[in-house]
């Protein structure tokens, strides 16, 4: 049996995704909570231009979430935006959130100008390892990526 981490873009919510639901709350978080009741309404899907969510598991277990949408505090559409985003607190310091934020960077160099995120207080260091710049002049912004033109 693997125990590698398999990650994938996808088009649909996980069926399994009750199971993040359920862990973000115990812990305050309502980021996977908000994930499905946008999905639900059709609000939030990742399916504008420039945007994508991937799933990641560990041996077929869904263990993290997170998405890259249109930055919708931004104006226009050239600032992406990592959303969403959840990983298991047993499978932190795994590589689940750093491999679905590496993703979320890939795919964002080519349509996007740079990518922001809004950050807890402890995944600050998380996204400072991903090269993310703290800024704070920027409302509801806690790090910014600039991708070179």
């Amino acid at each position: 049996m693997s125990t590698e981490l398999t990650t994938r873009q996808i088009s649909d919510l996980p069926t399994d995704i009750q199971v993040l639901i359920d862990e973000s709350s115990i812990e305050g978080y309502r980021m996977i909570q908000r994930l499905k009741d946008e999905w639900d309404s059709g609000s939030n899907r990742f399916s504008k231009s420039g945007e994508a969510i991937w799933e990641v598991r560990h041996d077929g277990k869904l263990i993290g979430i997170g998405g890259l949408n249109q930055d919708p505090y931004s104006d226009g559409e050239s600032v992406g935006r990592v959303r969403r985003m959840y990983v298991s607190k047993i499978k932190r310091r795994s590589g689940a959130g750093r491999v679905i934020v590496e993703h979320a960077l890939e795919h964002a160099a080519s349509r996007f100008q740079s990518v922001r995120v809004r950050s807890t207080p402890e995944a600050e260091l998380f996204y400072d390892a991903l090269g993310f710049a703290r800024t704070d002049n920027v409302p509801d912004v806690t790090h910014e990526l600039h991708f070179s033109v």
